[in-house]
This record gives structure tokens, sequence and C-alpha cells, in this order.
């Protein structure tokens, strides 16, 4: 019975929702080191490593041949140690403390009860690779933009455009069209004197420019991209069944023919 209960999938997806909101709460700093929190966290570190020996009981060498199980397995040993604090003081030290943060690791194992898991990485992975170039190219125009637009702007507005690096992440920060208006307003009202009227509307446009080219055109090509990658798993299946019943139609066609000339 109770090798079934830690075996079974549903028990431990059940364990890891509950654990995860009692790390949820304890995260609170009022909840913190509430007693009876502190107690059900150490509980779940116990039961996850009774878990892991009735596995390894069970699965024997093979238990390790998985790599979530040495990932699981890991987690739970490297969280053991704070469960010392329950017996005698520990200062808090950064070691310690990183081992309590690494215990909020056991919620990545919510990903194994995830359907078809190894389908979606796998579509995760080509998504990246063929994302890679796109990614390199809007790398390669924030470059670009980010010194152009220091040399510009820079004495206006260094809070923004001080330096490239500044300028990147400002540059970055319109390309995710996130302060499309509000950047060029701040330069045009820190300009001593202020700009002419044509200045002022060539320094919007040059800024508009910036958000179509990074924001519109290359986050937008970008994600197309990556969805159409992750979506060809789906593509895939869909001409095999298309293949499949043009397949069938072929076969009634010459089952028809062959009738007809009976």
């Amino acid at each position: 019975m109770l090798k079934r209960f830690f075996l079974s999938e549903k028990a431990m997806l059940t364990a890891i929702v509950i654990n995860a909101i009692i790390i949820f709460f304890m995260s609170f700093p009022q909840w913190a080191h509430v007693n009876w929190l502190v107690k059900i966290d150490f509980f779940f570190i116990l039961f996850f490593m009774v878990e892991a020996i009735v596995k390894i009981a069970v699965y024997k060498g093979d238990y390790f041949k998985s790599k979530w199980n040495l990932f699981d397995f890991t987690i739970v040993l490297v969280s053991l140690p704070s469960i010392l604090s329950l017996f005698m003081p520990i200062p808090d030290l950064s070691v310690v403390l990183l081992l309590r943060l690494l215990r909020l690791l056991r919620l990545i194992r919510f990903l194994v009860f995830i359907p078809h898991l190894k389908q979606l990485l796998e579509g995760l992975g080509r998504a990246f690779k063929a994302s890679v170039f796109v990614l390199l190219a809007l790398v390669g125009l924030n470059f670009l933009i980010a010194i152009f637009t220091t040399h510009l702007y820079g004495t206006l507005d260094p809070e923004n455009f001080g330096d490239p690096l500044i300028s990147s992440y400002t540059v970055f920060q319109l390309f995710t069209i996130e302060g499309w208006n509000e950047i060029p307003t701040t330069v045009l009202e820190k300009a001593n004197p202020p700009l002419s009227y044509f200045k002022a509307g060539l320094t919007r446009f040059y800024f508009a420019m910036v958000v179509m080219l990074g924001g519109i055109f290359g986050l937008s090509i970008a994600n197309a991209v990556f969805v159409d990658e992750m979506m060809i798993d789906n593509n895939r299946d869909l001409e095999e069944k298309v293949d499949v019943l043009q397949a069938k139609i072929d076969q009634l066609q010459e089952l028809i023919v062959q009738q007809k000339t009976k």
C-alpha cells in the first residue's frame, strides 16, 4: 500500500501542489517564520526523501537512469541540512540560505506531469535554434542603434543615452514598445536650448523608426519563427493524416475501377 502510494503520479502531483502552496505563503515576510508552516515544509522534505527511498528500493539501479529522478534526489539531499534547524540553532549563513532557496527547485518536478512534455521540449529546442539568427540580428541592430543614438542624444539625455551600454538598454526598451512615447519626450524636454520644430519632429521620427525596426518588425519576426517551429509537430501530424487519407482514397479508386472492369 505504501509503495503504491509513493509510486502514484497523482499522489506525488498532489504533494507537489500542496508544497508549492506552503512555499508561497512562506514567501511573505509575516508568514516566513510561522512555526506550523515551517514544520509542514520540513515534513515535505522528509516526505520526498521517503519517496526517493521507496523508488530506489522498487526500481533499484534503474532509478538513477532517469534524469528527473537524479534531479529530484539531488534536491532532496541539498534540502536535508536545513532540517537541523529544528534541533539546533544554525547561523543564517549564505550557504544555509542557498540550501533553503534550492528547496524551491522541487517545484520543477511538476513539469514531469505535463502531457507530451518530450514533444514540447523538442519543439522548444527547434524554436531556439531557428530563432538564434534572428535574435543575433536583433542584438546587432541594437548595438548599431545604441552607438548611433549615443552620438545623437548622449549630451541631451545622459540618463538614457550617456554611453553605448546605457543606450543599448534604452533601445531594448524601445524594441519592447516600453516608453516609446516617454523617452523621446524626455529627450525634447531636456534639450537646452529647446530644439526647433523641425529637429523635434526628426527626433520623434527617429525614435518611431527605432520602434518600428526593432519592436514591430524584429521581435515580430522572431516570434513568428519561434511559434512556427513550435507548431511544426502539429503540422507533421496533419500531413501524416492527410497522407493516410489519400492512400485510402487511392485504394477506393482502385476498387471502383476493378468493379467497373468486371
